[in-house]
Parts: C-alpha cells; structure tokens; sequence
C-alpha cells in the first residue's frame, strides 16, 4: 500500500500523499486516490493491516482508515489488539532457537557487503546488504542450514530475512479471523481476501480464498502464481490503487472461494 519515493514511479506531486516520517523526513508515500479507496474499504470489511515490519517500524506509518482493531506485525509474530501486542499470541514463539541462529548468520555475514544486522522483536534476523555484492552461493547455503532447523530466508530487495517456520502471517491472519468470528464480528461465511508482494506474503496469498499481488516486487521476480491469485496490470503506486479498488469490489460483490 506504501512505497518509497523511488519505487512510486512517478514524480512526487499533489496526487501523493507523505504517510511516514522517519529522523524528520519523509519516507514512504501513497497516492491521495489510493488513502481514499482504504478509507472507503475499512467502512465495508475487516481490514487487517499485515506486514514484515516491527511494532515500531509500523507504528512510523499513519496509514488512513486507523484506528484498527487487529495489526500484525512481526511478520505474524506478534498481534496487535487495539494497538497493544497481544502477549499470549507472542509468548507462543517463545522456544524459537533465535540465538543460535543469530550467532550462526553473525559468523557468515562479513564483508562490506553487509551493512547492517538486526534482530526484530525479539523473534527473527535480518541483514541489509548492498544486494549486488552478496557472495555468490550465500542465499543457497544458508537456507539449507536454516531448513534443517525450521527456519527460512527470503531476500527482498536490500534486506535478507531469517524467519523461523512458526512465524508467518497466514497463521497470525487465521487467529485474528478466528476472533472476529467468535466475536460475531465476522460470520462463519466470511471470506477472505490478502494482498502482498514478497516472498514473506506468499503463505498469506495461498491460504486465502481470493488473493491479488502487484506486477512488482519479490513474488513478480519469481513469477508466482495461484489459481485463487491475480495480478495487476500497473506496476509501483498506481498497483497500490489497483490493489485497493481490487479489494473493494471483491468487498462490496463477493467472492467465491
């Protein structure tokens, strides 16, 4: 739904809007016409804003349609309940092997190739690298290591993720959708429609019933495809207005699963 100024394409001007700040400059934007469209989507769906980011970087965004009842963030990791991470969701990831992980990548990561490395909310790695320079054979190597331990790596532009295999947003997005419906705020013939473009959305993609991603990003690259999955015809902001007017239809018409 973001983007930054270089992945809109098209100048900035009075059509795009600024909804992150980051060390008191703008960051990421999206057109004026797409902010609406979201607006206009929270009045007729559950809508669940789902990202890789941490609680802190999401909290950065001023996405339009706020306030929500359910974030996820973390990649799934964590769930947010009226903007509070809800701590029995995230103490279930407690007995993820993050050290050992984290001192195994620390050993394989060094050259300038890498520019930074993190760990996020306490659950996962990840390095921002200069992504023409990453060693030919290292994404290889390293997943298989971090396969054989429940783990998984994902590249996705500068950053390279390590994930742990419990974490991942189809199943934070199966428990928000399994208390809308014990809360009655969903019936049990709700459906449910995902959006995303990275490597990490894909599992989100798959388990929803209807699922639309941008000609763009990660999964582009890779050419993904599902029978239940549609794919824009515009690349950068204007897939995000796409997406949203996607998502709307699918809203206010129905879907068949």
């Amino acid at each position: 739904m973001i983007y930054s100024e270089s992945a809109l394409g098209f100048p900035i001007d009075d059509s795009v809007t600024c909804v992150e700040m980051y060390d008191g400059g703008p960051l990421s934007y999206m057109t004026t016409r797409a902010a609406g469209l979201l607006v206009d989507l929270t009045a007729d769906a559950v809508v669940v804003p789902t990202t890789t980011r941490t609680i802190e970087q999401f909290e950065r965004i001023a996405l339009p349609g706020a306030p929500w009842r359910y974030a996820i963030t973390s990649n799934g990791g964590n769930i947010l309940v009226d903007g509070e991470p809800d701590k029995s969701w995230r103490s279930s990831f407690d007995g993820v092997e993050l050290e050992l992980v984290r001192t195994e990548l620390h050993a394989r990561s060094t050259g300038d190739w890498v520019l930074k490395q993190r760990t996020a909310d306490d659950l996962f790695c990840y390095l921002v690298v200069e992504p023409t320079q990453v060693p030919e054979g290292f994404l290889d190597e390293w997943s298989l290591w971090c396969a054989a331990r429940g783990w998984n790596v994902s590249q996705q532009g500068r950053k390279i993720y390590t994930m742990p295999d419990v974490v991942s947003k189809s199943r934070a997005v199966a428990e928000v959708v399994r208390r809308c419906v014990d809360d009655g705020v969903l019936d049990a013939h709700h459906l449910t429609v995902a959006a995303g473009d990275g490597a990490l959305d894909a599992d989100m993609l798959i388990a929803a019933d209807r699922a639309i991603r941008p000609a763009h990003g990660e999964l582009h690259a890779l050419n993904f495809s599902r029978p239940n999955l549609d794919v824009t015809e515009f690349s950068g902001g204007r897939a995000g207005e796409e997406i949203l007017e996607w998502l709307g239809e699918k809203t206010r018409n129905g879907v068949e699963p």
